[in-house]
């Protein structure tokens, strides 16, 4: 089974390193991007992904009320935010509005990351 991805970040260059991660992954597929909080929305609503990879500082509608909107449309979306900014107000935020995770950008690869081929 094949989880479909759509990320979601302002930042065209860190949209494009997240899609090569998840791309090279062999059971995720992105499926869709967005630039901003309103255009997650409406990517969800179209592609109905299994997880959404959001940014939380966003133009338009930032990723906390991206995430309530997205969960808000039904189905089974998991929403992973994902910051550089690491203050607890938005981690309980995110989680309030209905977040499954919050990681930093920044925090370190882990040892026992696979490999690819």
């Amino acid at each position: 089974m094949t989880i479909s991805v759509v990320v979601a970040d302002d930042q065209v260059l860190v949209r494009a390193g997240f899609r090569v991660l998840v791309d090279t992954a062999p059971d995720l597929r992105v499926v869709g991007e967005a630039g901003t909080g309103e255009e997650a929305v409406e990517v969800a609503r179209r592609v109905r992904p299994d997880v959404v990879l959001m940014d939380i500082r966003m133009p338009k509608v930032d990723g906390i009320q991206a995430t309530r909107r997205i969960l808000g449309l039904g189905g089974n979306t998991r929403i992973m935010i994902l910051t550089t900014f690491d203050l607890d107000e938005y981690v309980f935020a995110a989680l309030r509005a209905g977040a499954s995770g919050f990681l930093l950008k920044d925090t370190p690869r882990p040892t026992c990351w696979p490999r690819s081929g």
